[in-house]
C-alpha cells in the first residue's frame, strides 16, 4: 500500500515535468499542419496565425461625388443691434436760386395824385446774384386832355431798374378833352437784375412821359382790387 502511494506521486511528477513540453509540441504541429495545407478550414481548426504584414501604400483618391441638392432655408435669425452712426456725408451741391415770392394786394386804391408813388411792398431778397420779377395788376387813366401822356414804373429802393432797364406802362390819348372817363386794367411787368440782397422796397409811381408836360389828370386803383407781385428769381442765361 505504501508503495502504491509512492508510484502515484512519482507519475505526477513526470507529468508535471513534460506538460511544458508537450504543449510546444502540440502548438508546433497544429503550426505545420496549417503551414503545409492549401485549405483554408485546417486554420480554422486551431493554426496560430502569422507574424502582420507591413502595410501596403495608400491607394488614390476616388472621383468626386455629384453635388447634393440644396438644403432648405433655415429659419430667420433674430434682428442684429443697431449700428453706429456714420459720419457725415460731403456737402451737396448748391440748389437753384431764388424761388421766394410775395405779393401785396390793395382793395379800392382810389389814388388821385397825378404824381410820386402810389403804393409799395416791401420784399426780403436773399442773393446778391439773382433778380426780382415783378409787376403790377390794376386799374388807371387819365382823363380830359388831348395829345397827353402819363408813366407807371417800378422802383428799387428809392430808383428805378436800370439792369436791364427801367419797368413801366405808359397811357397816351389824343383826343381825350371832354369825353368819357375809362378805367381799364392794366398789367406793367419786368425784371430787374443788380439789386443788393436784403429787404428792398418795391414801388409802383405815376408820373409824366419824357417829352410830355404836366398838368394831366392821373388814377390809379379805382373801385378795384390791385395787386404788386415781386419774386426772387434765377439769372438769365448766357
Amino acid at each position: 500500500m505504501h508503495q502504491l502511494g509512492l508510484f502515484n506521486m512519482l507519475i505526477a511528477i513526470v507529468t508535471v515535468l513534460l506538460l511544458p513540453y508537450l504543449s510546444v509540441t502540440a502548438k508546433e504541429y497544429a503550426w505545420n499542419e496549417c503551414s503545409d495545407s492549401s485549405s483554408s478550414s485546417s486554420c480554422k481548426r486551431g493554426c496560430v496565425p502569422g507574424v502582420p504584414g507591413v502595410p501596403g501604400t495608400p491607394g488614390s483618391n476616388g472621383a468626386s461625388g455629384l453635388p447634393g441638392n440644396p438644403g432648405v432655408n433655415g429659419a430667420q435669425g433674430p434682428p442684429g443691434t443697431k449700428g453706429e452712426t456714420g459720419s457725415t456725408g460731403p456737402q451737396g451741391p448748391p440748389g437753384p436760386l431764388g424761388g421766394s415770392w410775395k405779393q401785396c394786394v390793395f382793395n379800392k386804391l382810389n389814388d388821385g395824385r397825378d404824381n410820386g408813388q402810389v403804393a409799395q411792398c416791401v420784399f426780403n431778397k436773399e442773393s446778391d446774384n439773382t433778380g426780382l420779377r415783378v409787376f403790377w395788376n390794376g386799374d388807371f387813366r387819365i382823363f380830359n386832355c388831348d395829345s397827353c401822356c402819363k408813366r407807371w414804373y417800378f422802383t428799387f429802393n428809392g430808383a428805378e431798374c436800370t439792369t436791364p432797364g427801367v419797368i413801366e406802362g405808359l397811357l397816351y390819348l389824343w383826343k381825350g378833352r371832354n369825353t368819357q372817363n375809362i378805367h381799364r386794367i392794366r398789367h406793367v411787368e419786368g425784371v430787374c437784375m443788380n439789386i443788393a440782397k436784403g429787404q428792398v422796397t418795391v414801388g409802383f409811381s405815376v408820373g409824366n412821359c419824357p417829352g410830355f408836360g404836366g398838368g394831366v389828370d392821373a388814377y390809379t386803383g379805382w373801385n378795384s382790387l390791385t395787386r404788386i407781385y415781386v419774386e426772387e428769381v434765377p439769372p438769365p442765361q448766357a
